[in-house]
């Protein structure tokens, strides 16, 4: 199935997996919009207006957390979940993936999910797994891990984390749809791109895979959030520091 300009096969999956283009004339506003290229790219060097800083920052305030690099994980997991789900479902549905290029794609760090992100052109590129590497990991994933690093101190292998976790996530969230929907063909698809996906030196190390069931070997921080536990793909079974009673209470 070729590509179509709204991407409308993703549509049904909702969501992470959707990815909003200008296609349906939304230039001027979306046009004013940061692109990704330009928030990587200023991320580090700490200038006012970045828009992935902005983003930490309204984590930050809606979690209640003091702590910027829990905000920062958190916000990288978010991204990382977009990106990977857009990618891996355009592949399994299409058979192939649009450009994902920072460049391409302009971030509203305001809205809410699938109009944070908008595609400003949709240029089908092959849907296999070497694809998928270059269009997320190596494209948005490693200029972030410096950025935010560099910025944030967050530790890399923490955010590598996050990118395993995310990816088995939308690996596992496409599974179920394709499955409750009887397309074992995309089930099929996903689960092959998955396994090769997480094949990478970067991805392999970040987790156990059984099946679409994941455990990670890092933790996002989301316990020290107030309020906050573990993840259902944690390295903890309870948070750092609790007590069996007080966890189980």
């Amino acid at each position: 199935m070729d590509l179509d300009p709204q991407l409308a096969a993703l549509h049904p999956l909702g969501g992470f997996f959707v990815l909003r283009t200008t296609a349906a004339g939304n230039g001027p506003a979306v046009a004013a919009l940061p692109t990704l290229a330009q928030t990587y790219e200023t991320l580090a060097s700490g200038a006012p207006g970045n828009a992935m800083a902005s983003r930490v920052a309204v984590i930050a305030d809606r979690l209640r957390t003091a702590e910027p690099r829990v905000a920062a994980s958190l916000a990288q997991q978010g991204l990382a979940a977009r990106l990977w789900s857009v990618a891996l479902g355009s592949a399994a549905l299409y058979g192939r993936v649009p450009g994902l290029e920072p460049r391409l794609l302009r971030w509203d760090v305001s809205a809410p999910l699938p109009d944070e992100l908008w595609l400003t052109a949709v240029r089908p590129l092959p849907g296999n797994a070497a694809t998928l590497l270059d269009t997320v990991l190596h494209a948005h994933l490693e200029p972030l891990r410096e950025a935010l690093t560099s910025r944030y101190g967050v530790a890399s292998g923490m955010l590598w984390g996050n990118a395993g976790s995310a990816l088995a996530g939308a690996a596992r969230e496409l599974d179920r749809w394709a499955r409750a929907h009887g397309r074992t063909d995309v089930a099929e698809r996903s689960a092959a791109l998955a396994r090769d996906l997480f094949a990478h030196p970067l991805l392999r190390a970040t987790g156990t895979r059984t099946g679409t069931a994941f455990r990670r070997r890092s933790c996002c921080l989301y316990y020290r959030v107030p309020g906050g536990g573990v993840c259902g793909d944690c390295c903890f079974t309870r948070p750092p520091g609790s007590s069996p009673r007080a966890a189980s209470g």
